[in-house]
């Protein structure tokens, strides 16, 4: 049986998870490693981890967290920002990430996507999408975490990217990306309906029900959830930040203003899983 997956997405700035709205406005929330082995501990299928500032300043500082991460976890781990060459690649799968997402440098390269699938193998590459609808209503491409205009349209990309060999697409809508709105089901379904490898969405979960509509509507593989599965464990986090004392930066924004983000359901994997297996979707069964 193949199973829809529930993945964790965590944004990486330098040594913590940050998390902001139409990727902006990051804030700080804590120890990526921290929230990764939790959600594994709750059976999270697959981690994603994103470097939101690699790109930005042509550099990628995320190795000591795949390392510490890959020591307490034993599911998929996708790693995305700043990756440049094949090297760099080498050089994340080697920390202990199973797959690569890229996007800036195959926007400008496209070739590298044929190359990377050939030296790594097509399971491995990862193609990031960021998107937005414009007036017009088609969708465009973005890249540096929602900061660069590209001019790309979307499906015709996306086509190409399969054609590329690459193994899955990761599609983010920054339209919706940290509003809790729920997921771009137009987005999604303009893709999932033009190729035949994996899509991975991402943006907009704010309930167990956005999921339950993205599963049951697209033809998406798996939903990358972020702000839904961080507010609900922030309690959490923050005794055992307390008790580590490991947290470098202000959480105090979330903590204090949770009561701003009413778009959010306090929820969990475990709690999400269950709720979407007595809908009939047919997910792996939370630990």
């Amino acid at each position: 049986m193949k199973f829809k997956r529930v993945i964790a997405r965590l944004d990486i700035k330098g040594p913590n998870l940050v998390k902001g709205i139409h990727l902006e406005g990051l804030r700080v929330l804590g120890k990526p490693e921290m929230y990764a082995e939790y959600y594994f501990n709750q059976g999270v299928d697959e981690l994603i981890y994103s470097d939101v500032v690699a790109s930005l300043y042509e550099r990628n500082s995320i190795l000591k967290t795949i390392k510490d991460t890959a020591k307490t976890i034993s599911i998929p781990m996708t790693v995305g920002g700043g990756i440049r060459s094949l090297e760099d690649i080498r050089e994340i799968l080697s920390a202990g990430a199973d797959k690569v997402a890229l996007n800036t440098v195959v926007i400008k390269k496209p070739d590298f996507i044929n190359e990377a699938a050939r030296v790594f193998g097509s399971s491995t590459i990862v193609v990031a999408i960021e998107a937005t609808k414009e007036k017009n209503g088609n969708y465009l491409a973005y890249t540096d975490n929602g900061r660069q205009f590209t001019g790309v349209e979307v499906i015709k990309w996306a086509k190409e990217i399969e054609e590329r060999g690459a193994g899955e697409i990761l599609l983010t809508s920054i339209d919706k990306e940290g509003t809790g709105e729920g997921l771009d089901i137009e987005l999604i379904s303009s893709i999932t309906n033009k190729v035949k490898i994996p899509v991975v969405a991402h943006g907009g979960a704010g309930s167990k029900l956005h999921v339950e509509q993205t599963f049951n509507e697209t033809r998406c593989d798996g939903i990358a959830i972020s702000s839904l599965l961080h507010y609900g464990s922030l309690e959490i986090m923050r005794k055992k930040d307390k008790q580590k004392k490991l947290l470098e930066g202000n959480k105090e924004f979330f903590l204090s203003n949770i009561k701003n983000f009413k778009s959010f359901k306090n929820e969990n994997v475990r709690s999400l899983k269950n709720y979407l297996l007595n809908k009939n979707i047919s997910v792996r069964p939370p630990l």
